[in-house]
């Protein structure tokens, strides 16, 4: 059947020797070898290696984009001493960047939605984002919504003293996800042969692409996407429930030479994964992790036993217990 392990971000890893049949545990933070994530799936499939970005300061990898884009624009002075930010979000970005203003001391101005959870819109808040909400059409994600949070956000940001972050155009994010792409390597040793990951802005892909191809440009890239949008690969735009992913149309960063497969995952399959993942693996993440997982247990299946395959664990599952992603069977 094969195994699914569990990688801890470098910025919380104590220990990367590889214990076999050990379970993460604060203070000794090792792989987890475990395999019922594969269960049903061809028995001959390469390993999938799963990384914990849930271990970064807000359980989400979202934490390294965002200080990239606020330290870039700190440095060149967009970003003056007590400004304002003004950013779009699903809300993990919001998250991040409001963590990280609050500890730098600028104002943090969010554009949000009543489509995605209330508990990032309550982290949001927590940390002092003044959040304006953008209403949706029974809580769909697709175009219109992403265009609307983006106007509304380019309109506040108009004010003196304010900074637009605008994450889909903004290139100094991609650079967040370099170090990311470095930890993948070294923590495989350099045995990894695919990288699966989901595309909402597209940084995460360009920035871990950029890492691993310069140690090994035969690594497998592979994009996950709504199925329900699949725009990437040249599907009609529509509406999704996978938050954090499928923007209905092509995100401005990204790029097709960086990417050598496209996988399509619905918001059924995504969410059943997440519930999977939970009650047979340990693992509590939200719905794009999960997408992740059943587009990695695609691409272990087409490479077979003696490859290894990445992936991410976006973000914490508790990030959507106000949501209904744990509360079916």
């Amino acid at each position: 059947m094969g195994r699914c392990e569990i990688v801890i971000p470098d910025n919380c890893t104590k220990d990367r020797g590889r214990s076999e049949g050990a379970r993460v545990c604060p203070g000794c933070h090792r792989e987890h070898s475990a395999g019922r994530a594969q269960e049903g799936g061809p028995p001959r499939s390469a390993k999938v290696l799963v990384k914990l970005e849930i271990c970064n300061p807000t359980g989400s990898m979202e934490d390294r984009v965002a200080k990239a884009m606020v330290d870039a624009a700190e440095k060149d002075g967009r970003l003056p001493s007590g400004g304002t930010v003004v950013e779009y979000t699903g809300g993990s970005t919001g998250v991040s960047l409001a963590l990280i203003c609050a500890a730098k001391e600028f104002c943090l101005k969010i554009v949000f939605s009543d489509a995605f959870s209330d508990d990032k819109r309550s982290t949001m808040s927590t940390f002092g984002a003044e959040v304006t909400d953008v209403k949706t059409d029974q809580g769909k994600m697709n175009e219109r919504l992403f265009k609307d949070l983006v106007e509304t956000a380019q309109r506040l940001a108009r004010q003196p003293g304010h900074w637009f972050c605008n994450q889909l155009s903004n290139h100094d994010g991609s650079a967040g996800y370099h170090a990311l792409g470095e930890e993948v390597w070294e923590q495989t040793e350099g045995k990894v042969d695919a990288f699966v990951q989901c595309v909402g802005t597209a940084h995460s892909i360009r920035g871990v692409t950029d890492a691993l191809w310069k140690h090994n440009p035969r690594v497998h890239i592979a994009a996950v996407e709504p199925a329900e949008s699949a725009v990437l690969s040249g599907g009609p735009t529509g509406s999704h429930f996978i938050e954090g992913i499928g923007i209905g149309y092509i995100p401005p960063l990204w790029d097709p030479k960086r990417v050598n497969s496209i996988i399509r995952v619905s918001t059924k399959e995504a969410k059943a994964m997440s519930r999977r993942l939970a009650r047979e693996e340990g693992i509590f993440a939200g719905t794009s992790s999960g997408a992740n997982v059943v587009g990695a247990l695609q691409v272990a299946a087409e490479l077979g036993p003696k490859a290894t395959v990445v992936t991410l664990m976006v973000d914490s599952g508790l990030r959507y217990l106000s949501t209904d992603l744990f509360r079916a069977p």
